[in-house]
């Protein structure tokens, strides 16, 4: 049974494997005077690195962790706003008489 990992973890791990196969790759490259052989780690090599991009496309993906609490600002702002002894916003004014009559047509025309 396997454990759970966090995405940054997971994503850590396989970046460590995938340098680990790369090295691997290009130690036999640089070992190898066949070309047939030094093609084959160059492909490897090439994998590695587009395995490695999508590995860092699919961690970016994930969401950072929200903060679980409330920066001191935001508290010091509330708190303002809890003291104001007015209210922030006027009340709203009545309509415009104009305004009614076109509200009590379009009622009749069933249309609001």
């Amino acid at each position: 049974m396997s454990q759970t990992q966090t995405p940054s973890a997971w994503c850590a791990d396989l970046q460590a494997k995938l340098m680990a196969a790369l090295d691997a790759a290009w130690a036999i490259a640089e070992t190898s005077d066949d070309p047939a052989v030094i093609a084959k780690a160059r492909d490897k090599a090439r994998l590695c690195g587009q395995m490695a991009a999508e590995v860092r496309k699919v961690a970016a993906m994930v969401p950072q962790p929200k903060p679980r609490h409330l920066p001191t600002a935001i508290h010091e702002a509330f708190d303002r706003l809890d003291a104001a002894p007015a209210p922030l916003v006027e009340a709203a004014k009545p309509p415009a008489a104009q305004a009614q009559a076109m509200q009590a047509a379009l009622r009749k025309l069933k249309r609001r």
